[in-house]
């Protein structure tokens, strides 16, 4: 990916060797923006969804589960640390690539938002090292990235980047891109309200009716991360290679692949994130599209 000596986003906050803070709820959206929102419609304060969004099989869990925790979020939630000054650029390399991603990530979703007549709110994404608070509670290195809806923030610590690459065998740079562009999607999920709608809905799920409506949720969230890389392309921003390394990374997390690998079979009724065959299907169609209105997963089969 050609990154280098590009913009890097303001919205990043550098909590690495230090303790984080809780952030307050997100407040929701009002209008009607044109992307898929799974049936559902914009969450206020009191549809803030509870899930923990997490990159590959893994919820947050904090003693318990989050989904039963944390619909409603909490109004009283405040920030008890500081970030520190993001290192200067050139610097610390990951740190100004994901600065970069994320900015471009910002630029796609400003543009679609405002074709709509919408502001698009830009979540900060938070660097963080072994453990740091979240709106969603405490967020850990082995939980690999997620997005908190509670506060509307990414949070990842970056060493998840060399586990992508040794423990899943997902090199690359793009695939650390997919990475925070899938977390992104997720932001977008907010704000339309898909995820409102799928706290609202789980209520009344059984677990295996909720994991069938997570995986659609998450393949929306890898869609999205294919019509980003389409607008990365649109920018000059591609490597020869770089695509396979995106689709390489979709196969290395699906929940047939993970599953297989860490106790040798697969069980369909828990899967939570789709298949690697449909992980890496949605994102091309995002990709090939370019128009995240062609991601709509909650309509038909997937």
């Amino acid at each position: 990916m050609k990154w280098r000596g590009r913009e890097r986003s303001s919205n990043i906050e550098d909590r690495r060797g230090q303790a984080g803070g809780f952030g307050g709820p997100s407040l929701g959206r009002s209008g009607g923006i044109r992307i898929p929102m799974g049936g559902g419609s914009r969450g206020g304060i009191g549809g803030v969804i509870g899930i923990i969004v997490v990159l590959g099989i893994i919820w947050m869990v904090t003693g318990q589960n989050p989904l039963d925790s944390l619909s409603g979020g909490s109004d009283t939630a405040t920030s008890s640390a500081s970030s520190q000054q993001l290192p200067t650029e050139g610097q610390d390399e990951l740190v100004d690539f994901v600065g970069v991603v994320v900015k471009e990530t910002e630029d796609l979703w400003t543009e679609v938002f405002a074709a709509s007549g919408e502001d698009y709110p830009e979540p900060p994404v938070v660097l963080f090292s072994g453990q740091t608070n979240s709106g969603c509670g405490v967020a850990d290195a082995r939980t690999g990235p997620f997005y908190c809806p509670v506060d509307s923030k990414v949070y990842i610590d970056l060493s998840f980047y060399d586990e992508l690459h040794r423990k899943f065998g997902a090199p690359g740079d793009f695939a650390q891109a997919y990475v925070l562009a899938h977390e992104v999607g997720h932001h977008v999920q907010n704000l339309t309200g898909v995820l409102p709608e799928f706290n609202r809905r789980r209520q009344s799920m059984s677990q295996e009716q909720a994991n069938a409506y997570s995986v659609r949720v998450e393949l929306q969230a890898d869609c999205y991360a294919g019509v980003w890389a389409n607008y990365a392309g649109q920018q000059n921003l591609l490597d020869s290679g770089d695509i396979e390394e995106a689709l390489n990374a979709a196969e290395q997390i699906g929940d047939d692949t993970l599953q297989k690998r860490m106790q040798g079979h697969a069980v369909p009724k828990t899967f939570n994130h789709g298949t690697s065959a449909q992980r890496q299907n949605w994102f091309e169609r995002g990709y090939e599209s370019g128009n995240p209105n062609d991601c709509d997963t909650f309509s038909g089969n997937i």
